[in-house]
């Protein structure tokens, strides 16, 4: 009964009947590590013991469920701890928008917002980018696979090539500053840029430091607003709560979803107080603020009281990283390359199809992993943060003995054939 636009069951053909930490179990028993984590919604695990017993006492004691834009308590309690645990300590005073529940609902909101307070329509973003499927999201989303003219309207957006795109020796902001400074580029003076620090399914491409602060400086040279796009990379999957931080720049917006409502759909844009400039209702949705996922979220800000979670984050980001490494020298004729940062790594593979084996026959293995890139040439790691070492090494080890089995029938097969 399901449509044919059904996608990850493809790639992962079971019946999933429970689901703990970083593991999933199918219906008849069998156990698969998840290296997907709901594409970075479940950054603490299937079935957080602290999100469960929070949701089932919220139920129990008749706690409001929708709200529409209401008040309700535990909103109150959302807000209260995202300042108090988040944003207080950080220094950042951003006013909090509840959009619809998804990632593309609060781009599209941070667009219409730019081009609202700016008065103007062109919006820029970067090669590889992914920031939803909605027409506007879908606008400045760049793989071809998704984009297609006869549904798309492309009008109103430019794009620029992201940090590395030319490779290591071409600043690519002297590219876009050079469009920006002459008259007769065909670059409209755009409203925003919005870009991702870490583009996880443009292929693990990671922006540097010294590139963001350019990136910054040019937007604060040019009246131009910069939106940070953290859905997938914000917290916590770079190892700090904003992938942001690190580079020590301050955006004017920022969009945040997947794991911020602990499991269940959440969305909220964060702007600078100043950029606050709706009037009431002019911006709505129905389910603009989920009450339960206001609950589960409190219980995952706790992680974030104490640098605990953060420095196990980077304690396991080493592993992965080193483990990775090694996998690639020990299989040089994959010409592999790793990337990434945290807890979200990827290993590219150049020859096309051969990433995709690595995911098919990782599952049947008992992992579940999904790729990322144009071509889905990089298989992709993003297991939850709270993984503990043993399974994080047992999910990479399934990935070592795939490949290995991959080579030899592929040197088995040319073996036959001469």
């Amino acid at each position: 009964m399901e449509s044919e636009v059904r996608g990850y069951i493809r790639s992962f053909p079971a019946i999933f009947e429970r689901a703990k930490g970083a593991m999933l179990v199918d219906e008849q028993g069998n156990e698969f590590v998840d290296f997907f984590a709901g594409a970075g919604t479940l950054n603490y695990g299937h079935n957080n013991d602290r999100v469960s017993k929070a949701l089932v006492e919220y139920i129990q004691n008749d706690g409001v469920v929708h709200g529409l834009d209401m008040a309700t308590s535990a909103k109150k309690r959302f807000l209260q701890t995202l300042y108090d645990v988040v944003l207080s300590p950080r220094n950042y005073e951003y006013k909090v928008q509840f959009t619809g529940p998804t990632g593309t609902n609060t781009v599209e909101s941070a667009l219409k917002l730019a081009r609202m307070i700016k008065g103007r329509s062109n919006v820029v973003a970067f090669t590889n980018a992914f920031h939803g499927l909605t027409m506007g999201s879908l606008a400045i989303t760049g793989n071809n696979f998704y984009r297609d003219e006869a549904h798309i309207s492309r009008s109103n957006v430019s794009f620029m090539p992201y940090d590395g795109y030319f490779g290591p020796d071409v600043n690519t902001l002297d590219y876009f500053r050079k469009f920006l400074e002459d008259g007769s580029s065909g670059l409209d003076l755009p409203s925003a840029v919005i870009v991702e620090t870490i583009q996880a399914e443009g292929g693990i491409n990671v922006a540097s430091d010294e590139w963001l602060q350019g990136l910054e400086q040019i937007c604060r040279e040019f009246d131009i607003l910069l939106i940070i796009d953290e859905i997938q990379v914000g917290n916590g999957r770079s190892g700090e709560f904003f992938s942001f931080e690190r580079s020590g720049i301050t955006p004017d917006m920022v969009t945040l979803s997947k794991s911020i409502g602990g499991g269940l759909p959440l969305a909220l844009l964060l702007m600078r107080p100043e950029l606050d400039q709706w009037k009431p209702g002019e911006h709505t949705g129905t389910f603009r603020g989920n009450n339960l996922a206001f609950v589960a979220s409190v219980e995952t800000l706790a992680y974030w009281e104490n640098n605990d979670l953060s420095d196990a984050i980077h304690y396991k980001s080493g592993i992965l990283k080193e483990e990775l490494e090694a996998l690639a020298v020990k299989y040089p004729d994959l010409n592999a390359s790793v990337r990434g940062r945290g807890l979200i790594y990827g290993f590219e593979i150049p020859e096309i199809g051969i990433a995709k084996e690595v995911s098919r026959i990782a599952f049947e293995k008992g992992l579940i992993i999904e790729l990322s890139g144009a071509s889905d040439q990089v298989v992709k790691f993003l297991p939850p943060l709270t993984i503990d070492e043993e399974t994080l090494r047992k999910g990479i080890g399934i990935i070592d003995e795939t490949i290995g089995e991959i080579l030899e029938t592929k040197q088995e097969r040319l073996s036959e054939e001469f």
